[in-house]
C-alpha cells in the first residue's frame, strides 16, 4: 500500500523509478489482508506523526478513491462501550478526536445507540459516533496506486526480492544482512536481488514487515518489527442488513481491538485479533482466535452466530517497539526508510507518499515535474457502485459482461478478460480474485474454479497447471492458445 504510493508520487516528476516487489503480485502480503477501514484519525495519539498523516490521508483518500475507481463507502462508525471503564474513557477519547481535528465526535445516548444499531446486543454502557469513518477496498487501492505509478513511466518487478544493499563498486560480499557505515555518503545503492542486481542513485525501503531488515543492511538499528497477527472472520452477504454502521471498540495501547464492519463487497467483518508472534510469514488462523472473535461477536451482535461464515483469513501488521511511524530521511545515504506502518496505513498512504516525496526533495533529489501524467481509472469491484452484469449499456458494448462466470459474487466473463489483459495482469488466481471478486463468494470457489481457471489460462497463454499452481502431469499439460480444448465427457 505504502510503497506502490510512493512509487505513485514519484512518478509525476522527471524520475527513472523501479518499483521492486518481492511477491507475485502488488498487494499480496499485508497489504490485501486487513480491516479496510477508512479511518479518521480520532483515537490517533495527538502530535505524532501518524496522527498527521492519517488525518490527511482521510483527506487525500477521499479525494482521490472516486476519481480512481477505488469503492469507498462512507458509513459513519460508532464507538461502543461495554462498561465501566470503557465509559470513562469515551470524554478523554473525544478530547483527543478534537486535537486531532475531528470536532464531529459526539456523544451518543444509549436510545439512540439502540435506535440506530437495534440488532446491537444488549449491556452497552455507551457510545461515541464518528461520523467521518468508512470503508474501501484494500486490493483495488495498491493495485490503482501501482497502475498511476506504471503509466507515468515507473518500472514494476515483481517477484524481486532485496537480499542485501552495498555501496557501489563496494567489494563488500552482499549479504542479507551486510551492514553500510553510517556516515558513507554513497554514489549510488547496488542491491542484490532474487532476479539480478539494481544500482540507483535514491532508495526508498517501504518494505513492510521486513523494514528494518533493509534498514540494518544500510546501517541503521532504529527500530526492530515484531510481526502482529490479526485474524478475521468474513460473514456472507445474507448477514450484511444485520449491521448498519461501523462498530468500533474503546482502543487500547497495543491494538483498536475487535470490530464488526461491512465490506464494499456486501459482507460482514469480524476482527481483528492482536497476537505478536516471531514468524513474518506465520498468517495461519487459529482454532483459538477464532473462537475467541465468534465469542466478541455474539455480545456485540447476537444475530452473527447464526450467519453463515464465508471465509476465516490473518494479516500480519509491521509493529515496532515504538507508538508511532519510523520515517526518516537521510540525506547523506539518499535513503528514506517507511517503517512501523500498521494498520493505519491504508488510509494514510497517499499522506505518507506526500510527506516522504517531500522530505526527498529537501534532501536533493531533483523534483521536475512531468506534464501530462496518464489518469487512470480501476474498473468497480463494490457492491454498491455500477457492476456490469448490471448495465444494459455495458452489456450492449461488449457481450461478455452479460455472461457471468461467478454467480455468487456477480464476476462476468468481461471482468475476468479484463482483469487478465490488464495493464498489471494477475500472475495466479488469487491477483485474480482480488481484481474481479470471482472465486470470494459463498462457496469460495466450488462451483466456478473450472470455469474461471479455463478462461483465464485461454486469455493468458498459460496451461491449467501453471494457473491452478499444480504440478504438470507426466504427459504435459497443454498451453490453451485459441480456445478451451473439448473432449467428450470430460470436465474442467
Amino acid at each position: 500500500m505504502v510503497g506502490t504510493a510512493i512509487a505513485r508520487e514519484l512518478a509525476r516528476y522527471r524520475l527513472d523509478c523501479v518499483l521492486l516487489e518481492a511477491g507475485p503480485d502488488v498487494g499480496a502480503g499485508t497489504s490485501k489482508a486487513n480491516t479496510a477501514i477508512w479511518h479518521t484519525g480520532f483515537d490517533a495519539k495527538p502530535g505524532t506523526l501518524e496522527a498527521r498523516l492519517v488525518r490527511r490521508g482521510h483527506e487525500l483518500l477521499g479525494e482521490h478513491a472516486p476519481a480512481l475507481g477505488i469503492p469507498l463507502e462512507r458509513v459513519g462508525a460508532l464507538l461502543v462501550a461495554w462498561n465501566a471503564e470503557e465509559l470513562a474513557a469515551l470524554p478523554g477519547i473525544r478530547e483527543r478526536a478534537e486535537a486531532n481535528g475531528c470536532p464531529d465526535v459526539r456523544p451518543v445516548t444509549l436510545q439512540e445507540l439502540y435506535w440506530r444499531e437495534p440488532r446491537l446486543g444488549p449491556g452497552a454502557t455507551g457510545a461515541l459516533e464518528v461520523p467521518g469513518e468508512g470503508i474501501l477496498c484494500p486490493w483495488t487501492t495498491p493495485l490503482a496506486f501501482a497502475t498511476e505509478a506504471v503509466a507515468g513511466g515507473v518500472e514494476l518487478r515483481l517477484a524481486t526480492r532485496v537480499e542485501g544493499i552495498a555501496p557501489e563498486g563496494s567489494r563488500e560480499p552482499r549479504r542479507p544482512m551486510g551492514r553500510v557505515p553510517v556516515d558513507q555518503a554513497l554514489g549510488a545503492h547496488e542491491l542484490a536481488t532474487t532476479a539480478g542486481p539494481v544500482r540507483a542513485r535514491w532508495l526508498v525501503n517501504a518494505a513492510g514487515l521486513h523494514a528494518d531488515e533493509l534498514d540494518r543492511m544500510l546501517g541503521h538499528d532504529g527500530f526492530t518489527v515484531t510481526p502482529r497477527r490479526g485474524q478475521l472472520v468474513v460473514f456472507d452477504k445474507l448477514a450484511r442488513p444485520l449491521l448498519r454502521h461501523i462498530l468500533l471498540p474503546v482502543p487500547t495501547a497495543t491494538t483498536k481491538g475487535v470490530l464488526v464492519a461491512p465490506t464494499v463487497f456486501g459482507n460482514l467483518l469480524l476482527g481483528p485479533t492482536a497476537e505478536d508472534i516471531g514468524d513474518k510469514a506465520d498468517t495461519a488462523s487459529t482454532a483459538e482466535g477464532l473462537a475467541g472473535l465468534l465469542a466478541r461477536g455474539a455480545r456485540i451482535l447476537p444475530g452473527l452466530l447464526a450467519e453463515e461464515v464465508t471465509a476465516v483469513y490473518a494479516g500480519l501488521r509491521a509493529a515496532t517497539e515504538h507508538a508511532d511511524y519510523q520515517i526518516r530521511v537521510h540525506a547523506g545515504q539518499r535513503y528514506a526508510c517507511v517503517g512501523g506502518v500498521r494498520s493505519t496505513g491504508l488510509t494514510s498512504s497517499l499522506a505518507i507518499a506526500e510527506h516522504v516525496v517531500g522530505e526527498l526533495g529537501r534532501a536533493g533529489l531533483p523534483l521536475h515535474p512531468k506534464p501530462g501524467v496518464e489518469r487512470v481509472r480501476m474498473p468497480n469491484i463494490g457492491e454498491a457502485f455500477p457492476r456490469p452484469y448490471r448495465s444494459a449499456a455495458a452489456i450492449a458494448a461488449d457481450p461478455d459482461h452479460g455472461r457471468i462466470v461467478c454467480h455468487c459474487e456477480r464476476v462476468t466473463r468481461g471482468e475476468l478478460l479484463a482483469a487478465v489483459r490488464g495493464a498489471i495482469p494477475p500472475r495466479d488466481l488469487d491477483g485474480l480474485r482480488r481484481r474481479t471478486r470471482a472465486l470470494m463468494g459463498r462457496c469460495q470457489g466450488f462451483y466456478c474454479t473450472g470455469a474461471v481457471a479455463s478462461l483465464f489460462a485461454e486469455a493468458s497463454g498459460r496451461s491449467m497447471a501453471e494457473v491452478l499452481g499444480v504440478p504438470p502431469s507426466r504427459s504435459g499439460a497443454a498451453r490453451v492458445r485459441g480456445g478451451p480444448a473439448r473432449s467428450r465427457g470430460a470436465a474442467t
